[in-house]
């Protein structure tokens, strides 16, 4: 069972009791966070980093069921990276960053991802869900030990939520039985099914699509490489679509599109499961299924992310289909965006309205990938006839023009969201400085002489300055920035030139915790720098 190959995975945190359960009234935290996955873990990571107490209740152990998710993308790795576990993911995922599309039996269309040198974490690496969790875990335990106050609660079930002016009270079962804490604040990281939303009477906004894709995880020795492979209309007719992914341990990740009216039971029943796949490889290849699902794709989102003391991360706040892997990378970036702000908003650094940015940054970023996610479900899944004719039109185009190429949408992947016209973003006063590092973008990665760029970055405010004089820190209102000094020969490659100079001849950058570009100008202006970092901070 898939369960058992990976059972280095499960009960990452079993119950224990603890000391809130003998208290005689109900005791008080910073931060809970309500579910243990990827994304709830990684923000009691960044939480407990900054030195921040936090508890995370789960009504599990730790327990996952099945690969799930296995994209993990260049974004989430760089912010794994910062936490501290990038580098045992990448050693264990599988690396990728070349896509093929075809229709029927003829490749119409290759891609790559990452065709640019001078980036620490490739476009992406597939690997386990679980495995992505362990590793989480990994670092939380390592923290712990190092003093970080990170409390991880399994089979700590919240059965009700009060909300308060300045706090939340929670009702917790426990194999134990329950008991009361409060939260000054509580943060939803708890699934698309989640039962927090739906303790508050909040839900979705968006569509359902009416189509159904078979997901199989099997284990085989195949001649497959180590990239994407999508069929439309695939010749082995086992479904209208399908997808082909390698996964570590030799387990290879196939979903099969199968249609809206189906009968799940039947669709699930492993020699059904079987005909599908013998279709697609023959009958002389020798395989073992170690899981299967059924999921539909969908389009959602809450209309707000926060609601006073709490706030929503991951799944729990949004969903989009699978193909694009937008998914667990998008919920980290939510982690990303919200742990420095509550950081700051806790340590009494910033106003409590900072955390309205985190509303209005994550919802642009969640309905970008919606409408990326829209889009491709639209093109894999065509609605009429007329769309269907237009589809495979595009892809008989592609196979032999260029201009029709960028048309073929078998799953836009995951980048990084630019707050393009967000309210922290200070001005962009760079004559001729590269658009992808406007404010508001995600900082592009650079080689310097055996170390990277990003890796310099983050865990703070960062002055870079390139060629340009600047102090060692500037302070405004209690938070610093800290200087980091470059010079365009610190890249033999030009990379960071390219990326950060650009047609200027110097540089000067704010880039925030969270390694997105807050402002930037040519030269170093203490009055233009500071204003800048306080409105970052939601002062201005």
């Amino acid at each position: 069972m898939f369960q058992d190959r990976y059972s280095l995975a499960f009960k990452l945190y079993p119950y224990r009791r603890s000391a809130d359960q003998d208290a005689a009234a109900a005791m008080r935290h910073r931060v809970v966070v309500m579910g243990g996955g990827p994304i709830g873990i990684a923000m009691a990571l960044d939480l407990g980093l900054q030195g921040i107490p936090v508890v995370v209740l789960d009504d599990h152990e730790g327990v996952g069921q099945g690969s799930r998710a296995i994209c993990f993308a260049k974004r989430a790795l760089e912010i794994a990276d910062r936490y501290g576990c990038g580098k045992a993911m990448l050693e264990k995922g599988v690396v990728w960053n070349v896509g093929k599309v075809f229709h029927q039996d003829r490749k119409v269309f290759e891609f790559n991802l990452l065709p640019e040198a001078g980036h620490e974490y490739p476009a992406f690496i597939n690997l386990q869900q679980p495995y992505f969790e362990k590793f989480l875990v990994d670092r939380v335990r390592e923290a712990q030990a190092e003093g970080a106050p990170i409390d991880l609660r399994g089979r700590n079930r919240v059965d009700g939520v009060e909300l308060r002016d300045d706090h939340v009270v929670l009702d917790v079962a426990t194999p134990e039985g329950n008991y009361k804490l409060e939260a000054d604040w509580l943060i939803g990281c708890d699934g698309a099914r989640s039962p927090l939303r739906q303790m508050l009477g909040l839900d979705f906004e968006g569509r359902v699509f009416e189509d159904n894709f078979l997901i199989a995880d099997i284990k085989m020795k195949a001649e497959f490489p180590t990239e994407r492979w999508f069929w439309f209309e695939p010749p082995f007719k086992s479904g209208a679509s399908t997808l082909l992914h390698k996964q570590p341990d030799g387990v290879w990740r196939i979903d099969f599109q199968i249609g809206w009216d189906i009968d799940r039971e039947k669709e699930l029943k492993t020699e059904n499961i079987r005909a599908r796949l013998d279709q697609m490889l023959g009958k002389d290849i020798e395989y073992e299924i170690v899981w299967t699902s059924i999921y539909t794709f969908q389009c959602r989102r809450m209309k707000r992310f926060r609601h006073g003391r709490v706030l929503f991360a991951g799944d729990a706040a949004h969903q989009v289909s699978p193909f694009g892997a937008r998914g667990a990378n998008s919920g980290m970036q939510d982690v990303d965006n919200l742990g420095w702000k509550l950081g700051l908003v806790i340590n009494g650094k910033a106003p409590e309205g900072l955390l309205d940015s985190y509303d209005a940054e994550r919802v642009h970023g969640a309905d970008e990938n919606i409408l990326n996610s829209t889009r491709s479900t639209d093109f894999i899944t065509p609605k009429s006839k007329v769309s269907h004719t237009f589809r495979n039109a595009v892809l008989d185009l592609a196979e032999r023009y260029d201009f029709a190429r960028p048309l073929i949408n078998s799953g836009r992947l995951s980048v990084p969201c630019t707050y393009d016209g967000m309210p922290l973003n200070g001005p962009d006063a760079l004559a001729g400085g590269p658009a992808r590092t406007r404010p508001g973008s995600p900082c592009p990665d650079a080689p310097l002489g055996g170390k990277f760029l990003l890796a310099m970055l983050g865990g703070g405010f960062t002055l870079l300055t390139i060629d340009a004089q600047a102090p060692e820190a500037v302070v405004a209102d209690g938070v610093e920035a800290r200087r980091l000094a470059l010079s365009a020969g610190d890249d033999a490659t030009g990379a960071l030139c390219e990326r950060y100079l650009g047609e200027a001849r110097s540089a000067v950058y704010l880039i925030r915790p969270d390694q997105h570009v807050a402002a930037r100008w040519e030269s170093f202006d203490a009055a233009a720098v500071e204003a800048a970092l306080m409105k970052a901070c939601g002062k201005e």
